[in-house]
């Protein structure tokens, strides 16, 4: 079970990056601004989720180039999870953005251990 929530939480890293990458594309309206919005936006999320990590976290590296409280950690997952929702919504999508958030919720609903963990890191 654990195995496929890492999955899960990966797919959903990928999905939101890629809503954020659809939603850039279609946020400005001249070509050479559309393809800097599309890849400037999940090169941003990706940068953040990347460099403001928990130290020794044992669901990444365990390297924390930036190193964050796990409350911040946890609000950061929270964010980056909910704008990619927003982006759905944004693209006319509201399926999608519902079984996303679904999604999210079933992982975080997975992860008590590593929810308290996060918690408890200050």
């Amino acid at each position: 079970m654990r195995a496929l929530n890492h999955a899960l939480r990966f797919l959903l890293e990928l999905a939101a990056l890629a809503s954020y990458l659809a939603w850039g594309w279609h946020l400005v309206e001249p070509a050479l601004l559309r393809g800097l919005a599309a890849l400037s936006l999940p090169l941003a999320v990706a940068l953040a989720w990347g460099l403001f990590n928990v130290p020794g976290d044992p669901s990444r590296s365990g390297r924390a180039p930036v190193p964050v409280s796990g409350a911040m950690r946890l609000a950061l997952e929270l964010l980056v999870f909910a704008g990619a929702a927003l982006c759905l919504q944004g693209l006319d999508m509201p399926d999608r953005s519902r079984l996303f958030l679904f999604l999210v919720l079933l992982h975080y609903a997975l992860s008590g251990g590593r929810l308290r963990w996060l918690l408890r890191r200050r």
